[in-house]
């Protein structure tokens, strides 16, 4: 049995069982919504999620908003579709593994599934070495095996690559009616901008969007435009970010609308969402079941950075959580 060690325990989050336990439960306990945000998780009919996947250090907390969002009731199968980091990928890769180990104890690969797909001849494979080295898929493991703590459940990652959108349109036709079984969840591994020097990715808004002020980049050469005293880095980092979900949000937005505007939307701001090709093939999945007779909707329901930017020399991610029913 071909098994993937959870290779990035005891560095990205803690490999001790009880403890990572307890710091998912604190995390998931700690999700109190406010009434007027009309969110009451668990939500019936959750069919997929968009969540982080940081250290846990960082993105751990609002990962919690999502992963709380689930309702478990007759799910047995969760896709994992995450963004590669480390290798280039023009296409969409499974795993070779039968089992991804996890502190909290083992998942199993749904196998056959991962051969149905493979027959396409769509799908190429990781091999142990990429599987391993990549985190945007084990991240999201332990949180996966905890909410379904007690339950059968079998997973099926895929390493999603830097895909066009036609591509995320027909990855997300082939993968639709898998979606669209009530046995299935998906899970969409994705942080949102990162910003900074190291990132090379330094957009700001001098006037809060919209606005006739066009936006500049920031540079060592000109750190600290007048702007920023009425308009902070940061807060431009989250109006950035705010037009991408607003643009996902489902309704006013149809999906086929939000994937055609997500896509203008990054060729506009270059905004660094890592996992932008797993949300564009989400949305090409949602798409075609729209063309079925589904309704998506898709609501976020938290957003966080991990420090606050005022000059140039700082830097941040930013982690947002939503879900998605029909």
């Amino acid at each position: 049995m071909a098994s993937r060690h959870a290779s990035h325990a005891d560095s990205w989050y803690t490999g001790n069982a009880s403890r990572l336990d307890r710091e998912l439960s604190g995390w998931l306990e700690s999700v109190k919504p406010p009434p007027e945000d009309e969110y009451n998780p668990p939500v019936p009919g959750t069919k997929a999620i968009i969540a982080p996947h940081a250290g846990y250090a960082y993105s751990g907390p609002a990962a919690a908003w999502a992963y709380k969002s689930i309702d478990t009731t007759g799910i047995t199968r969760v896709f994992v579709l995450g963004p590669s980091h480390h290798v280039y990928l023009d296409g969409c890769a499974l795993t070779r593994c039968t089992q991804y180990e996890t502190p909290l104890g083992a998942l199993p690969v749904d196998v056959g599934t991962s051969q149905e797909l493979k027959s396409t001849g769509q799908f190429t494979e990781m091999d142990i070495q990429t599987d391993e080295d990549e985190h945007s898929i084990e991240m999201h493991l332990p949180y996966v095996r905890k909410v379904f703590e007690g339950k059968d459940i079998s997973i099926v990652p895929i390493l999603v690559g830097a895909i066009n959108y036609d591509k995320e349109v027909s990855y997300g036709k082939l993968l639709a009616p898998y979606l669209a079984r009530e046995d299935t969840l998906f899970v969409i591994s994705s942080d949102f901008c990162h910003w900074g020097l190291r990132f090379q990715y330094t957009f700001y808004y001098p006037e809060p969007p919209p606005s006739s002020v066009p936006p500049v980049r920031l540079s060592r050469a000109d750190p600290s435009p007048a702007s920023l005293k009425q308009h902070p880095i940061h807060a431009s980092i989250s109006a950035l970010d705010h037009e991408a979900m607003e643009i996902l949000t489902m309704p006013p937005f149809t999906a086929s609308q939000a994937h055609h505007d997500f896509a203008d939307y990054l060729a506009r701001t270059k905004n660094t969402i890592c996992g932008r090709h797993p949300i564009g093939v989400l949305l090409g999945a949602l798409t075609a079941l729209e063309q079925q007779g589904k309704s998506p909707k898709l609501k976020w329901v938290r957003y966080e950075q991990s420090s606050a930017c005022t000059n140039v020399k700082d830097s941040s991610v930013s982690y947002a959580s939503a879900f998605v029913t029909f």
